[in-house]
């Protein structure tokens, strides 16, 4: 058997606009092969907040990879491998809804898949997985984020649906209405799927900060490319002191967390 160069217990997967986690004490990085290829770029591990953690930024230094591009199940497994039992996702979306303000940080409770050709399973035969995506968060991992958020006193939602599109190019006005008003989701991304299924076939702890960046078409509202590029900036800086305020109540290894995260494949092999 194969040992992990490392070991980390919380991996954070960063979106647009968080390439370099910036807080992480004693960085490493190790390049992790997996039986899908490479991940997104080599995985960083250091400590913080007094516990092991991992970082893979999602579309690679730079930007390298676009939404429909990126080796999701090569990032999943690279954290899996090395031990990790919790994943912070975050990404960048626009919002449906008025009160969904850009700048405000969306932690969701449930999807909608609308992407078209991406490799959504680990298990392609003989053995087949049907997992549960009834409740596709981890509920242990929403409630940390939530209440750090509230902590700190950064505006937040503590539920919202999350419509994953297939990208790279954004919604027509038509779609726009129609995710708003007949799917009646709340923010709108393309990286979403199939990440969080991964994470589930994996029995990982996955949730997401989604970091509003601007209303989609539907508003009508236009903004400049300099408007958003402020608003990421500072939700990234709002995801980073989350992160940190969260990463110390997060449970141990030691300690046994009955959400059924971990037991995702009881049940569901074929």
């Amino acid at each position: 058997m194969i040992e992990p160069p490392t070991e980390a217990e919380v991996g954070i997967i960063g979106g647009s606009g968080l390439y370099d986690p910036g807080v992480i004490e004693d960085p490493e990085e190790f390049k992790v092969y997996t039986p899908w290829g490479l991940p997104s770029d080599n995985v960083v591990v250091g400590w913080l907040s007094g516990r092991r953690v991992a970082f893979i930024p999602r579309h690679g230094r730079g930007h390298k990879y676009p939404p429909h591009r990126v080796n999701y199940r090569a990032n999943i497994w690279a954290l899996k491998f090395i031990k990790v039992r919790w994943i912070i996702g975050v990404s960048a979306v626009g919002s449906l809804r008025d009160n969904y303000r850009p700048g405000d940080v969306v932690i969701p409770d449930q999807f909608i898949d609308m992407t078209k050709k991406r490799e959504y399973t680990f298990f392609e035969g003989p053995v087949v997985a049907h997992v549960s995506m009834a409740d596709p968060f981890c509920p242990t991992l929403r409630k940390v984020l939530a209440d750090s958020a509230e902590k700190l006193g950064i505006r937040h939602h503590t539920k919202g649906t999350y419509v994953c599109i297939e990208g790279p190019r954004f919604s027509t006005r038509a779609e726009s209405r129609l995710w708003r008003d007949v799917f009646k989701a709340d923010i709108i991304g393309m990286t979403l799927v199939p990440e969080v299924n991964l994470a589930r076939e994996a029995g990982l702890h996955y949730a997401i900060l989604a970091l509003i960046t601007d209303y989609d078409v539907w508003a009508e509202k236009p903004v400049t490319a300099e408007e958003v590029a402020k608003v990421m900036a500072e939700n990234v800086e709002k995801a980073k002191k989350i992160i940190v305020e969260s990463i110390p109540n997060i449970p141990s290894k030691e300690v046994r967390v009955d959400d059924g995260c971990e037991e995702s494949l009881k049940n569901a092999l074929v």
